[in-house]
């Protein structure tokens, strides 16, 4: 159960001003000197949630395709989705296995569990290349360590207790649309668990887990956007939730549950 009362306010404000993140930066420094810059500061208990790529970038995971020397294997699943080969290359390094491909699209699963197109590796928003320096960049190696690193950080900078989600944009099965999606997490529980609690009515929950952290990652997309918004960080505060260490790896549907294998 949350150890706060649940709030009837949830305020989502984006950190505004922050610059574009480069290959080394001090993410956690560059954050905090935007909330300062801005008079926001953080108080304990809100939730911040990041773009995942400004995390890829100051983690420098950014890669030349030029540099990629795709293998057999890339280059025939290349032909058959019709993408370049050392794309395909970095989207079968990133993954455990093939879900689907048809001509344009390439679904995987993930090394880090979930399912998505292209294992996450996107080219937009990764920055101006010259001629023959295509980049594309690639997810966090470890989001969940990133996101704890960076609250511990933020909380040392700012003086407060914080939870940190990192969140991508996934496709999803059976559903058409793009939403937010928490791929790391620290400072609370990813899932949160309700059975036993009641209903209006008395009746006790009995199946009722909920995503909490890719909820957060939804609402925050609504500002982050999907292009040029240059809004990569917000600020939710209001959320209720358990104090407690938790990671997005909960949020991975374990083999021998999931039913569409």
């Amino acid at each position: 159960m949350p150890t706060e009362s649940m709030s009837h306010q949830l305020t989502l404000t984006v950190i505004p001003a922050v610059p574009l993140i480069r290959p080394g930066d001090d993410l956690a420094s560059i954050l905090c000197q935007s909330l300062l810059a801005a008079e926001l500061p953080l108080v304990p208990g809100d939730v911040l949630a990041v773009a995942s790529k400004i995390v890829s970038k100051a983690e420098g995971r950014l890669v030349r395709l030029a540099d990629v020397r795709p293998t057999r294997r890339a280059r025939e699943v290349a032909e058959a989705c019709q993408k370049d080969p050392r794309l395909v290359q970095l989207i079968l390094d990133e993954s455990q296995e093939v879900s689907r491909l048809r001509p344009g699209l390439l679904i995987t699963r993930h090394r880090l569990g979930f399912v998505c197109a292209n294992a996450g590796i996107d080219s937009s928003n990764v920055g101006p290349a010259a001629a023959g320096e295509e980049q594309v960049l690639l997810l966090p190696v470890d989001p969940d360590g990133s996101a704890a690193r960076l609250r511990a950080e933020l909380g040392r900078q700012m003086g407060v207790e914080l939870a940190v989600v990192i969140v991508d944009s996934h496709g999803r099965p059976h559903r058409m649309g793009t939403v937010g999606a928490a791929i790391g997490a620290a400072g609370l529980p990813a899932l949160q668990d309700w059975r036993g609690r009641v209903d209006l009515f008395g009746r006790p929950l009995q199946h009722t887990v909920v995503g909490l952290a890719d909820l957060i990652a939804g609402a925050a997309t609504l500002l982050f956007g999907q292009a040029g918004e240059g809004t990569p960080a917000v600020v939710l505060r209001g959320i209720p939730y358990e104090r407690r260490e938790g990671n997005a790896a909960e949020l991975v549907r374990q083999r021998e549950l999931d039913m569409y294998r």
